[in-house]
């Protein structure tokens, strides 16, 4: 397994992916780092969006991985890629979410670290609520 930030010659595999998010932001992420991938035997099977709220915090928009890959250990090794790059940038803190109605994000958020934090009711389509998550990125776990 490999992970990496996406490069331009990743972006249409993003853009099928990631078919939420206009292409032209897509491309714009993938151009500032803002895009990572896992990579096994040359072909991407996860995929991690980074936002910056108020243009300053960090926070994963988006974490997956193809069914086939899951539970092992692809999603972990793309935050610990995401971790190191945003503490080389001076950041200690690192926030993410899941609706409320997903038990398994939830699980896997607190699996790898993150704690509850907040909640926004009805922000979701149908008016499912956000649940949303910090982890503290001063120490190494």
């Amino acid at each position: 397994m490999k992970v990496r930030f996406a490069g331009l010659k990743d972006l249409e595999w993003c853009i099928r992916e990631d078919s939420d998010v206009d292409p032209e932001v897509l491309r714009w992420k993938v151009e500032h780092q803002e895009i990572i991938i896992a990579e096994v035997d040359g072909q991407p099977v996860g995929y991690l969006r980074l936002e910056y709220l108020w243009s300053q915090v960090p926070y994963i928009g988006l974490i997956w991985v193809l069914p086939g890959y899951r539970r092992r250990g692809i999603g972990r090794a793309m935050l610990r890629f995401l971790e190191e790059f945003l503490r080389s940038k001076g950041h200690r803190v690192l926030y993410s979410s899941s609706q409320a109605n997903e038990p398994e994000p939830q699980a896997w958020h607190r699996h790898v670290g993150f704690q509850e934090c907040g909640f926004i009711a009805g922000i979701n389509e149908g008016g499912v609520g956000e649940v949303f998550f910090h982890k503290s990125l001063t120490n190494q776990s």
